[in-house]
């Protein structure tokens, strides 16, 4: 732990969040998130997943906001008195950086008093640039590691910047804490929560499969060049890194050379298969979203996946048709627009990683029913949670048995 003298009030913390804290949740950023608030810049904020039908999602968030809460709460000396105004997960990519400047520089950020950085990934592993730096006082010169946080005063009292990212992903959870109670995050999450919490069965998979926000949310254009053909869909260029694509049967795709008003996007959000070189695999995906939580599931997993208990049948794996290889190329050569653009931005350590790992499509099967077992799981426990939320307009985490004790 690092502290500061007076003038500049800010907290270093080491090793404050777990590394499979911090695996679980670029998993869920991988997977959900959309175009952000600036250049070369993608966000995961928790009402994005609750509008896209994921807010089991927000589970894993619970306990480390608390917590987070909690220490600057005691750091700062007001205990008691703060709220959640912001929780995000942010990565910035090659490109993206950001000058000198305080938290609450606008006047709309004027209810922010202090801010909680969380780095999930590492500096010369995962991505090169990306040094967080103060302009006064001690220490001068973050350097992110996994793990790390580092809190300080939203004002001008910690004016900072951040180098620009020269290669990889930089991923943090980041959060802003406010004293006024009209900006508590909490109250808004749990307002919109029972609205995306169907009348579904606990156990029904519709109730946990992501709807896509709309496609534009989706959609990166280079600023440099911001034409379509210069950008991409993410759910598409995050598979396409990792070695895979989709397929889409011919009655399940509108013709876009015939029709000229066929969205490219809007195809995404139907039903689709994965493809691997020239293997399909024969599971059906409701979107792209839905294959994309997979795969990433395979990537955060795969080192267990060898010991979970199921068998892929080799019937769920098929030569790749001509029809399909056709018609993904052509979907390909669309919606990723120019495919060394979308290695550029998301490529890193971590893809490098999973690229060498021996691929088995067994392995990609285990983690369809590994990410099932998962996100029904987080469901149950959101469903037996909320009532308590609900009741003191705050959330917090349940233990088992307090849910126990109401059953």
């Amino acid at each position: 732990m690092g502290e500061t003298g007076e003038g500049h009030p800010r907290l270093i913390l080491h090793d404050f969040i777990s590394l499979d804290l911090c695996k679980e949740l670029e998993f869920i950023h991988k997977s959900c998130s959309a175009v952000g608030y600036r250049p070369n810049v993608f966000s995961t904020t928790l009402s994005h997943l609750i509008a896209t039908n994921c807010g089991h999602l927000i589970l894993p968030f619970v306990s480390i906001r608390e917590r987070l809460k909690e220490k600057a709460e005691e750091f700062f000396g007001c205990e008691y008195e703060l709220f959640v105004e912001f929780t995000g997960l942010i990565s910035w990519t090659k490109g993206a950086s950001i000058g000198w400047h305080s938290d609450d520089n606008r006047s709309y950020l004027k209810q922010r008093d202090f801010a909680a950085v969380c780095y999930l990934n590492s500096h010369g592993k995962d991505f090169k640039g990306g040094l967080f730096h103060f302009l006064d006082g001690e220490p001068a010169t973050i350097v992110p590691m996994a793990g790390d946080v580092v809190m300080y005063t939203a004002d001008s009292c910690n004016i900072h910047s951040v180098d620009e990212i020269t290669d990889g992903e930089r991923l943090t959870l980041t959060l802003w804490f406010s004293r006024d109670s009209s900006y508590d995050e909490d109250a808004k999450l749990i307002s919109h929560l029972p609205q995306s919490l169907s009348n579904s069965l606990d156990d029904d998979p519709a109730s946990y499969l992501p709807f896509p926000a709309p496609s534009n949310m989706y959609w990166f254009s280079s600023e440099q060049a911001p034409s379509h053909q210069s950008g991409f869909d993410i759910s598409w260029a995050r598979v396409h890194i990792l070695g895979y694509s989709f397929c889409f049967s011919d009655d399940k795709i509108c013709d876009f050379k015939l029709d000229s008003s066929c969205d490219l996007s809007e195809q995404l959000m139907k039903p689709l298969w994965l493809a691997r070189d020239s293997e399909l695999f024969s599971k059906e995906f409701v979107n792209s979203l839905h294959a994309l939580q997979v795969v990433q599931f395979y990537c955060w997993k795969v080192s267990d996946l060898h010991a979970i208990n199921v068998q892929a049948e080799t019937t769920n794996v098929t030569q790749l048709l001509i029809s399909h290889t056709g018609r993904s190329c052509r979907m390909k050569s669309m919606l990723l627009g120019d495919p060394e653009l979308a290695k550029k931005v998301f490529h890193s350590g971590s893809t490098n990683e999973y690229t060498q790992i021996s691929f088995d499509w067994a392995d990609l099967y285990s983690a369809v029913v590994g990410w099932e077992n998962y996100s029904r799981q987080l469901r149950k426990k959101l469903l037996a949670s909320l009532p308590y939320w609900k009741t003191y307009q705050s959330i917090f985490p349940v233990s088992s048995q307090e849910i126990e004790g109401t059953a």
